[in-house]
């Protein structure tokens, strides 16, 4: 286990250097719309590579942070029924569904893009809109974010392992909605508490 864990450390880190590095390029799309805004207003011209450029750049935003946004345990949950359960319970969901569901189709989505893209790469697949840019580079980068995510999947399943053989601390605690509500309870009764506390050593200086 201690190897798969240092397996699961190097993917994690690898993801978190590529999840924060390219958020700056959400910044830079953001200023190519400007420029090319300012250009067309003031100008009366533009281009369709500068505006290719826009969704290529947030393209790969998006795709590189995917595995980062799973490392984080930031991606989408429908919590419903899932923070009612116990803790070790949300473990064994989480695994069979990284397992059964998010592996499967990661793997099948690589199987696919990779000729997908070589194919793009080998005829130097131009955009078909007048002065557009080649296109087998964000194809790729489809194919790089799936990739990221598979490699992240097995860093999750490494901890879910590790986490529920007690090797690991909880990355990620999720406290339940049953939880909450019972730490809100402690909360306000320690609040009154403290309040009524309070009332009596006011009463006793009187």
């Amino acid at each position: 286990m201690g190897a798969l864990l240092g397996l699961s450390r190097g993917i994690d880190r690898v993801n978190t250097i590529i999840g924060r590095g390219v958020t700056w390029l959400i910044l830079v799309a953001v200023l190519v719309s400007a420029g090319n805004a300012i250009i067309r207003k003031v100008m009366n011209t533009s281009s369709n590579s500068w505006l290719e450029l826009q969704w290529y750049l947030y393209g790969a935003a998006f795709l590189g942070a995917a595995a980062y946004t799973l490392k984080e345990n930031e991606h989408i949950r429908i919590d419903i029924i899932y923070g009612m359960w116990s803790r070790r319970r949300q473990h064994w969901i989480d695994l069979i569904g990284h397992c059964l569901f998010l592996m499967p189709f990661v793997t099948l989505m690589i199987y696919f893009l990779t000729p997908w893209v070589m194919r793009s790469f080998r005829s130097g697949e131009v955009s078909t809109n007048s002065g557009g840019l080649i296109l087998w580079p964000a194809k790729a980068m489809l194919l790089a974010g799936f990739i990221l995510l598979f490699f992240q999947g097995i860093s999750e399943i490494i901890k879910k392992i590790a986490v529920m053989r007690g090797d690991i601390p909880d990355p990620n605690p999720f406290v339940s909605h049953h939880a909450a509500a019972a730490l809100e309870g402690e909360a306000m009764a320690r609040d009154m508490e403290a309040a009524l506390d309070d009332d009596a050593s006011g009463e006793n200086r009187k």
